[in-house]
């Protein structure tokens, strides 16, 4: 009688445990339970409000908490992206602070690590629907995958003297920075009922996701949401400039505000208030352009120039996986002749001009690759470097540099034969989107995808991307600064184009110095 009641009590207990689970694919996280979709080895939860609408009297304000909701909400679509110029797969609307979950865990209790990708654009465009940033492949590598939405353009980066006159700070503009900040604390908060671990979060990014990264990493309002970071095609760590050119994008507060004046003027109206009755879609240019679209230097999101941070050891010390691509310049313009080639690096750089002219020479009757390199440094390899030279002098934590250089083999007389790999490019590799029925696929990049995607979520595990099968990635040292090369294999090697680094990073010097930054006024 003894056994059988026990047996009875453990057989209660079941069933009150099972009565008291959530059904599949249900959880509850702040605003309420949400209902994602339940696949045979992932749960994916689409459109997960980690804000409030930031619509009406919250347009150009920093996020609000999450407004709460009854019953089940259904989280199996993306929601639409940020107001913009081009058309993302989901639509877009100023309601746009949802993020999107992809994780392999079976229960709450496995504390996965966490990856969290920020999209790049521009500052200008992007979305978490575009197809190469499904999560799915990352995630069944071992790891929670989370992408973060922002506001971009001149809804996310406006700047103005009433704005910062009504902010409790002081400060206007950097709101899309303020949105990645803000669902960074939802992940603390709620990524354990995905299975997620809040103490292993890595936060990684291409182009104006990879410069977030690295403005995150500078912010003291990031301290402590982040415990490992991923630059690609990033870093922020130019001196403020009032003209911006790629590389030099940042001004300070006052700069932004006078353009937001002007910003202003364009719509005849003279109040904000006024502004913020004028329909969404007529504030948003159909291009990338300035002023209002892109963070600043306001002494609160981001302190001051990010070199001088790191330089002072200011800024939030996590392992650091940064890099760049081998042909960057190639989507940028550098001159269609030789002369106007010359021409745009006198306008730019204007007294160091003719030293760059020497390290980026141009051809008699061509603007060959190196020419791009100059475009390519200027923008994100220097910045890159300095990212990691900076950290691996003043920093505890361990930094990996690596060159990403995957391109098809093409004949030598072809036009496109000194091509390298272009911006954005690298995207589809690490996320596993490369399509093998693709004829112009080829296995050298499948095999670099796989290798990248391995590095990458191991880092995310571990803060190392080192594993069984892979090529030894040594940490970055400023005495021996070995870079990984991806493509077509992985392999080490010097930093590329070093000379002329350094060439780049006295230009950089200079600009910080008070004659530099008279002249660049």
């Amino acid at each position: 009688m003894r056994r059988i009641y026990f047996t009875l009590i453990a057989l209660f207990a079941v069933v009150l445990s099972s009565c008291n689970q959530q059904p599949p694919g249900q959880v509850k996280v702040e605003g309420g339970t949400i209902q994602g979709i339940v696949t045979e080895d992932l749960t994916i939860y689409k459109g997960i409000p980690f804000a409030a609408p930031p619509v009406g009297d919250l347009r150009w304000k920093a996020p609000q908490p999450v407004e709460k909701w009854d019953g089940v909400k259904l989280t199996t679509e993306y929601a639409p992206a940020p107001m913009q110029g081009g058309n993302p797969p989901s639509g877009k609307s100023e309601d746009c602070l949802y993020l999107n979950v992809w994780t392999p865990a079976k229960s709450s209790k496995e504390k996965l690590p966490v990856l969290v990708w920020i999209y790049g654009g521009g500052f200008s465009f992007g979305s978490t629907s575009e197809p190469v940033h499904n999560g799915e492949h990352l995630a069944r590598k071992g790891v929670v995958l989370v992408s973060i939405a922002y506001r971009v353009g001149q809804i996310g980066f406006l700047a103005h003297p009433e704005l910062s006159a009504e902010n409790p700070n002081g400060v206007s503009g950097n709101y899309g920075l303020l949105d990645q900040i803000a669902g960074l604390e939802w992940i603390q908060r709620n990524i354990a009922a995905f299975g997620g671990d809040p103490d292993r979060v890595t936060i990684f990014g291409e182009s104006a996701g990879g410069i977030s990264v690295s403005m995150l990493c500078a912010s003291p309002l990031a301290k402590g949401l982040f415990h490992g970071a991923i630059s690609q095609s990033g870093g922020s760590f130019g001196p403020t400039r009032p003209t911006t050119y790629p590389g030099e994008n940042m001004k300070t507060l006052l700069q932004a505000e006078q353009d937001g004046i002007e910003y202003l003027k364009g719509f005849g109206l003279s109040t904000i208030e006024a502004l913020r009755q004028v329909e969404a879609e007529k504030l948003i240019p159909q291009g990338w352009t300035m002023p209002g679209s892109w963070p600043i230097v306001d002494g609160y999101v981001i302190p001051d120039d990010q070199f001088k941070l790191y330089e002072a050891g200011k800024y939030n010390d996590v392992p650091v996986l940064v890099g760049y691509n081998s042909d960057e310049g190639l989507s940028f313009p550098s001159g269609r002749t030789p002369q106007e080639y010359i021409d745009n690096v006198n306008r730019r750089f204007g007294p160091f001009a003719e030293k760059l002219l020497q390290a980026y020479p141009v051809g008699e009757n061509s603007v060959p690759r190196s020419a791009r390199n100059l475009m390519r440094d200027a923008a994100f390899g220097w910045p890159t470097w300095a990212w990691a030279r900076l950290q691996a002098q003043t920093g505890n934590s361990d930094v990996f540099l690596y060159y990403f250089d995957q391109h098809p083999a093409r004949e030598a007389d072809s036009p496109q034969a000194d091509h390298g790999t272009p911006h954005g490019v690298d995207v589809p590799y690490v996320f596993m989107h490369i399509d093998p029925s693709n004829p112009n696929t080829t296995e050298s990049d499948l095999a670099i995808s796989e290798i990248m995607a391995t590095y990458w979520t191991n880092f995310a595990k571990r803060g190392n991307p080192n594993g069984d099968g892979l090529t030894y990635w040594p940490v970055f040292r400023n005495d021996n600064p070995q870079v990984m090369y991806l493509g077509p294999n992985a392999y080490l090697g010097s930093v590329p184009d070093e000379a002329s680094l350094w060439v780049m990073d006295a230009y950089f010097e200079w600009r910080r110095s008070t004659a530099g930054a008279e002249w660049a006024e």
